[in-house]
């Protein structure tokens, strides 16, 4: 069995400029290449989990989604690290699908598909469905990051899910690897 850090994309990993649909437009937060690279040095995948309805609203093809994700591994390089897979749900809110965040089958599949132990993992994000998602999934602690939609989020649910709250990806880097 292998560990794994389930990470949000957007708003966690880069800027969230809403309906991400431009390679070219795809900008790393500061030190999320030195947060992955800690990660994964320590022996945890990395697995990005992202909600992407833009695909299911027509917004942009599934075509664009793997150039952006090409993008970001690009932009990784100088950090000797990469994803080492992107997850994603197409659907609109309202299709009622079961991939959608905040529930768990996403990190469920990829859990049973790459045997990790998720009793051993992490889920990572800026918004309460992300914590959600981990929680329902059951990976051994949530952690919120003030990037993105994180600094609202910390005030609307107050720390109750959250096991730690970092400014930023490489903080919550760090106290997973202290865990």
């Amino acid at each position: 069995m292998v560990k794994a850090v389930f990470l949000d994309r957007d708003g966690t990993l880069n800027e969230d400029p809403g309906y991400l649909s431009d390679p070219d437009a795809v900008h790393l937060f500061s030190g999320v290449g030195d947060a992955l690279r800690l990660l994964h040095d320590a022996g945890y995948l990395l697995i990005v989990v992202s909600n992407q309805s833009g695909v299911g609203r027509g917004l942009f093809t599934v075509e664009t989604l793997e150039k952006i994700h090409v993008r970001m591994n690009e932009l990784l390089s100088p950090f000797s690290v990469q994803i080492d897979d992107f997850l994603a749900c197409f659907h609109r809110p309202e299709d009622g699908c079961n991939c959608r965040k905040p529930k768990p089958k996403m990190l469920l599949e990829v859990a049973q598909a790459k045997e990790i132990d998720l009793s051993q993992s992490f889920m990572v994000g800026d918004k309460e469905i992300d914590l959600d998602t981990g929680i329902a999934a059951g990976v051994r602690s949530v952690a919120l990051v003030r990037t993105g939609y994180g600094v609202e989020t910390e005030k609307a649910i107050a720390g109750k899910k959250a096991a730690f709250i970092g400014n930023d990806l490489l903080e919550v880097s760090r106290w997973i690897l202290s865990q």
